[in-house]
Formats: structure tokens, sequence, C-alpha cells
């Protein structure tokens, strides 16, 4: 057991040197990153989880913004951000879906959206359409019908009274379930005392 214990500890200890290892490397890069003027955003390559733990906090301590995408853990990646060039939930959404953010296209969407926004609100100030259909069904239906048909069926389109809820007084059978069962079977029992 005290090997096996020794050989635990030896692993361990190799991975507290490669983790300290790999931040020192993800430190230099970021430090870099910092430094290139041109760079609003920095890519990663795929890395596991705790690579990227390591990542988030290497950027969290300097200041920038870091997010994960990818959707499984084999291809999950970190992108890190200059304050300044905090991205847009529109452009985090894209990385989301694994497409490339194109601000000019993102500009494009966001100038239709405005256009059918200002559309929108012109029509309301035009005021509400008038309430009903903008023409009658009767001129509409006019060469199947005919316009005598038409205000013929109009007038005759009354409520009718057996429709739907059905009020008690206008029920012929006024019995309960039990007294029409009891009826029945009587019958029933009256035919075949008959037949016998």
């Amino acid at each position: 057991p005290s090997e096996q214990a020794a050989r635990m500890k030896k692993l361990q200890e190799q991975e507290k040197r490669q983790k300290v290892e790999f931040r020192k490397r993800m430190e230099q890069e970021v430090s870099q990153f910092i430094q290139a003027t041109g760079e609003p955003r920095r890519r990663f390559q795929p890395m596991n989880k705790i690579e990227r733990s390591i990542l988030h906090d290497v950027a969290e301590v300097a200041g920038l913004t870091s997010f994960s995408f990818g959707d499984d853990e084999d291809s999950r990646y970190v992108m890190v951000f200059k304050k300044e060039f905090a991205p847009s939930d529109e452009e985090l959404e894209a990385y989301r879906r694994g497409e490339e953010w194109d601000p000019a296209r993102a500009e494009e969407r966001r100038r239709l959206r405005e256009l059918a926004a200002q559309q929108e609100e012109a029509e309301l100030e035009r005021g509400p359409a008038p309430p009903g259909p903008p023409n009658d069904y009767k001129d509409k239906y006019r060469h199947l019908i005919g316009s005598e048909a038409a205000k013929a069926a109009a007038r005759t389109m009354e409520a009718n009274k057996a429709y739907g809820c059905v009020p008690v007084a206008n029920k012929r059978d006024t019995r309960s379930i039990e007294e029409a069962m009891n009826e029945i079977r009587a019958k029933k029992r009256l035919r075949q005392a008959e037949d016998e």
C-alpha cells in the first residue's frame, strides 16, 4: 500500500506541476493578447474543464471577459475579450450556434429590425383599422347566392333554441336515468313473459 501511496503522491505532484506550468503559459498568452493592439478577442484551442477554469481565472485576474463555447467536452473552447470589446448578446448567440461573428451582417440585421419597428410605429399612429370585415360577405358571395337569397338567409339566422345548453323545461324526457332504465327493463320482462 505504501508503494501505491507514493505513486499516487508522485502523480498528484506531477499534475500540480502541469497545472502550474499551464497557468504560466496561459498568463503569457493573455498578456501577449492584452498587448496586441489590433486584437479585440482571442479564441483559444479546445481544452478540458480544468484547463478552461484556469484560463477563465487568468482572464479574470487580467481584467478580461471570458466565455466558453462548444457543445461537447472535447470541442469546448474559451474566448477571451478585452473589456472595451465585451461581446453583445447577439455576438454570444452567434458563437453559441457555432457561427463566426460578423459585425457588418449584425449591423445590417439591426437596421432591418429598426426599419420594421418604424413601419410598425407608423401603422399604429395611423390609427386602428375600422372594425369588422372590409367588405360584406353578401358581396363576396353574390355570384353564388344572388342578393335576395343572402338577405333572406341573414333574416332566418336566429338561434336554434334546441341547440347547445338546453333548459330542463325544453327536455321532453324528464325521467332520471334510473327511472328510464327501470322502465326499459320492465318492458323487456313483459315481452319475455308474453313470448313464453
